[in-house]
């Protein structure tokens, strides 16, 4: 809970509020004279070469606190959007801008791709649809409130969560609202919400509340739910269960919520397949059958996918801002709040490369495709990341 100290005072701005793990500079008030600060790195002998393909200027920089763009990848194109309005896609291969557009709008959400379309959101709750193929407008939809996360598309329907917990269907052709999931809103949650996971017969979204929920893409009815956390504690701060974006691997969806737990769940009905008292603020990552959790302190644990039995812990990096965890060959990619890009073993959790991405820091999950990272920094540059299996 320390890391919240600094901004209690948020809590008396509104009925309804939210937090975001704010700075860079990750201490924290614990005491009258006493503060808790972040891991300072320490030498290893590394075991495998990370290399910089490419490094592609995208738009303007950051601040971490405004940072939610996260870069998209697909099979030959990653997309990437910053804050000031500029959206692009990039030859995933070498860098080269195939188009760059700028929206002229402070963008908040995004990057979802899927259906044809390029799709972010803005501060004003408004989605913007854009040919994948050149950067055409397409379409723009008024939604109920600001977007904070990726929107989702497949090839029926764009799929968007706003600030005010609803949950909404787009048709990906005309931006028309096909339908709406509303769910409770906590008194109190995080700055920003999960992504929705959409797939061809399913669209599976984390929430606020605690809650895991499943529905028909093109109609919206619910297929299942599931509880992830419950709200306990006095205060709307201990209160607080936001779910992050979940991840899917095979029949098997995991989640894991703030001041709750990370569980594993049925695709098909939504069962619990196992539940460990592990919090996060950020998605797990899957890899080799273990699933990677960055809990609220900073701590790297892996658990066993098919049962949550923890296989390994890493506290070396505390309160230093990680990223949500990537699977990368044989290694679980991190970034921090100080721009450093940590790979650590999946067999053991032990450092294994480290490289400076960005003196300005990193504040958004990467982008992957099993072979490549693609870091978006908060000085506006998109870089792609390889690994040499060598030893040094």
């Amino acid at each position: 809970m320390s890391r919240f100290v600094l901004l209690i005072l948020v809590l008396m701005l509104s009925a309804c509020s939210s937090l975001k793990f704010w700075e860079s500079d990750v201490s924290a008030g614990k005491g009258d004279d006493e503060t808790v600060q972040a891991a300072q790195l320490q030498d290893f002998d590394a075991q495998v070469k990370l290399i910089k393909l490419w490094r592609t200027g995208i738009g303007k920089g950051q601040q971490s606190h405004e940072a939610s763009l996260i870069p998209t990848v697909t099979a030959e194109v990653v997309y990437a959007a910053t804050r000031e309005g500029k959206v692009a896609a990039l030859d995933k291969h070498n860098g080269d801008v195939l188009w760059r557009v700028d929206l002229d709008t402070l963008l908040t959400g995004g990057v979802g791709v899927g259906g044809g379309v390029v799709v972010v959101g803005n501060n004003n709750g408004e989605v913007i649809a854009l040919n994948a193929d050149s950067g055409e407008e397409r379409w723009r939809a008024a939604l109920s409130s600001e977007i904070l996360s990726s929107p989702g598309a497949n090839a029926s329907v764009v799929v968007v969560q706003t600030q005010d917990a609803k949950l909404v269907g787009l048709s990906i052709s005309s931006g028309d609202k096909l339908w709406q999931y509303e769910t409770d809103v906590p008194v109190l949650s995080l700055r920003g919400t999960a992504a929705p996971l959409v797939l061809d017969t399913m669209v599976v979204s984390g929430f606020a509340n605690g809650k895991l929920v499943a529905l028909e893409p093109v109609s919206g009815s619910v297929l299942w739910e599931a509880r992830v956390a419950i709200p306990k504690g006095r205060t709307e701060l201990e209160r607080m269960v936001d779910v992050s974006t979940p991840v899917l691997y095979n029949d098997v969806i995991y989640a894991s919520s703030y001041q709750g737990r990370t569980g594993a769940y049925s695709r098909g009905n939504g069962r619990e397949l196992w539940g460990q008292a592990y919090s996060s603020h950020v998605s797990p990552g899957y890899g080799l059958g273990q699933v990677y959790v960055v809990d609220d302190t900073d701590r790297v644990q892996a658990l066993r996918g098919n049962s949550g039995q923890v296989l390994w812990s890493n506290d070396k990096l505390t309160l230093r801002n990680l990223s949500a965890p990537l699977a990368l060959g044989g290694a679980i990619a991190l970034t921090d709040a100080e721009g450093y890009l940590h790979l650590l073993s999946q067999t053991d959790g032990t450092f294994v490369a480290r490289t400076k991405v960005d003196g300005d820091g990193v504040s958004v999950p990467m982008a992957g495709d099993g072979d490549t990272l693609y870091v978006l920094d908060n000085s506006g540059n998109l870089s792609a990341y390889s690994i040499k299996d060598e030893e040094l």
